[in-house]
């Protein structure tokens, strides 16, 4: 039994602010959401191996995927995947029987969530596919659902797992924070915030048969609002896609991975 940990950054561990997560912001705040997710993934390798899982990948996804600190990695990991992925975003997800979703967030617009958005906040206003409203964990289930493999667990923020909860009801979740505002949480200290990471993921690991892949129905129709002012693609850039409005368009496709992909 393998084990994929899709990790992001906004929901892990001691994580509230904006600096924490953006290099871009050069805030010295950065460095120790690195050592904080660095943090979240031995402690989530670990367990899995101590629940029996044979090997654990590991995907640093968050931004361009360079967060780690990879001289920190435990032996517990078998593989680290950073770096740019190309267009599969799951690179070694066929070895791997199920996925745990460590340190997302909620979807944009969800009240109190800790650091919500949805891809980008730069770019996306919302997200749907098939009509229904969607965050990072709902495409990242579907991405992973239309291989074969399930969802197991997803931590992060009260928000999130509620979130989770609501479109996976068998996935173990792992609410390490409350989220107050967009920025500002009530978190759990460290000691028990990596007792619960640790426990909610060896659960998951022996759960894992008793859940199954989220899938939707094909073709896939992924629509995307822009941001207040964001610019539309060029159709001539894009001539598969169905614009709505000034701020709304869609594409259509064969999988949720490949819409994505069409979108952007």
């Amino acid at each position: 039994m393998n084990i994929y940990i899709m990790t992001d950054l906004e929901g892990i561990c001691g994580i509230f602010q904006p600096e924490q997560v953006s290099r871009a912001l050069q805030s010295p705040r950065y460095k120790e959401g690195q050592e904080f997710m660095t943090k979240d993934i031995n402690v989530c390798a670990e367990a899995c191996k101590a629940a029996g899982a044979d090997k654990v990948y590991v995907r640093d996804c968050h931004g361009s995927g360079d967060n780690v600190f990879w001289e920190h990695i435990s032996p517990a990991v078998d593989y680290i995947i950073m770096g740019d992925s190309g267009r599969d975003r799951f690179p070694g997800l066929a070895d791997c029987d199920g996925v745990i979703l460590l340190g997302y967030h909620a979807m944009a617009g969800t009240a109190g969530g800790v650091l919500e958005h949805t891809m980008s906040s730069k770019a996306v206003q919302n997200y749907w596919i098939n009509g229904q409203l969607v965050g990072e964990t709902a495409i990242d289930a579907a991405i992973a659902g239309e291989r074969g493999k399930p969802v197991i667990m997803v931590s992060g923020d009260d928000k999130v797992c509620h979130e989770a909860k609501s479109l996976l009801p068998w996935t173990v979740t792992a609410c390490v924070k409350k989220g107050m505002t967009w920025k500002g949480a009530m978190l759990l200290p460290p000691e028990w915030a990596y007792k619960t990471l640790r426990e909610k993921t060896a659960e998951a690991v022996k759960n894992l048969s008793a859940t199954k892949p989220y899938t939707v129905e094909k073709p896939v129709t992924f629509r995307m609002e822009c941001i207040e002012r964001g610019q539309l693609p060029y159709p001539d850039a894009k001539p598969y896609m169905k614009i709505i409005d000034g701020r709304i368009y869609e594409v259509e496709a064969d999988s949720v991975e490949e819409a994505l992909h069409r979108l952007h």
